[in-house]
């Protein structure tokens, strides 16, 4: 089992806010720092400092740790055309001595297109499955050797396909609960799936179906690493409980309840242990609050030991 810490910048957290965080998440002994890629705060609240952009963010953040990986869950496929996303990850990947991890989605929020510009197609997981294919054959493309491609949306003459990731296959997590495209999608170009925000039976659903998905294509299914991100609150006490779901306007009450991780070591060791038996290998714990670096540190002093490896 692998154990990261996933965030939501947009919600209004500077740089500083993140590095604090994720060096954080690499002392107290995590796998990994993942973060939204979003521009624009979702729902109420003052968004100040604004938005961050998640790849120069990680780019940075490559700089200044030295062990956890480093990714996006999940970038927006509409917000970068793929050839220069290929090259950012590959870039980023190089300065993090090949730590990085491409988490790529359709992209969703409307509102976010609408303010800054960004078209938002109707046919997203069209555009969503030529990205993954030109990301993954202009990466795959032999040194001195070109790239094209003709797709619908994309076309890419002679490419140079450079730079190359640092890694020989940089790990692609592909996630949702669509129930037929995404399983699909998955199979054919992931190295990760992930559910998110679902209670237990939704996502033994989804585990099902993307194995299944696997099995349809030839693949084998326990090729295919499976994921959970879950929104967390950790504490050691009702009163830290109590102040941390404040903190990110949320009452303690109607946090706790089959879905999300909550409490103390034990309440959580056992929240991890049903998810593993679903078939869970690895649990991104949603923090909304980057500047309580705190609760990282509880996680890693009070928690971690307590789970299964």
């Amino acid at each position: 089992m692998e154990y990261c810490t996933f965030t939501e910048p947009q919600q209004g957290f500077s740089y500083a806010d993140q590095l604090a965080f994720a060096q954080a998440t690499e002392r107290g002994g995590f796998d990994g720092f993942f973060r939204s890629d979003h521009y624009m705060r979702m729902g109420p609240g003052d968004p100040l400092p604004g938005p961050t952009d998640a790849w120069t963010t990680l780019a940075g953040l490559a700089r200044e740790t030295s062990r956890i990986r480093l990714g996006t869950l999940v970038s927006a496929a509409t917000h970068r055309v793929p050839a220069i996303l290929a090259i950012q990850v590959a870039e980023v990947d190089a300065m993090s001595n090949g730590r990085v991890e491409l988490g790529l989605g359709t992209g969703w929020f409307e509102a976010e297109h609408r303010a800054y510009g960004i078209p938002f197609p109707q046919r997203r997981f069209d555009i969503f499955e030529e990205q993954l294919e030109v990301v993954t054959g202009l990466w795959a493309t032999p040194v001195g050797e070109t790239y094209s491609f003709a797709g619908e949306h994309y076309v890419l003459t002679d490419a140079p396909a450079l730079p190359k990731p640092r890694q020989a296959q940089v790990p692609i997590i592909v996630g949702g609960g669509g129930p037929k495209r995404t399983p699909a999608i998955a199979a054919r170009f992931a190295t990760e799936f992930n559910i998110g925000f679902q209670p237990e039976s939704v996502i033994a659903e989804k585990f099902a179906t993307v194995r299944a998905a696997c099995e349809r294509i030839g693949r084998d299914p326990d090729t295919l690493k499976l994921s959970v991100a879950l929104p967390t609150l950790a504490g050691g006490s009702e009163t830290d409980l109590v102040r941390r779901a404040a903190a990110v306007g949320s009452d303690l009450a109607e946090f706790r309840g089959e879905t999300n991780i909550c409490g103390g070591p034990d309440e959580i060791a056992d929240k991890v242990q049903r998810l593993a038996a679903l078939g869970a290998d690895r649990i991104y714990f949603q923090l909304m609050d980057l500047r309580d670096a705190e609760q990282v540190d509880y996680l890693g002093a009070e928690v971690l030991p307590g789970l299964p490896r």
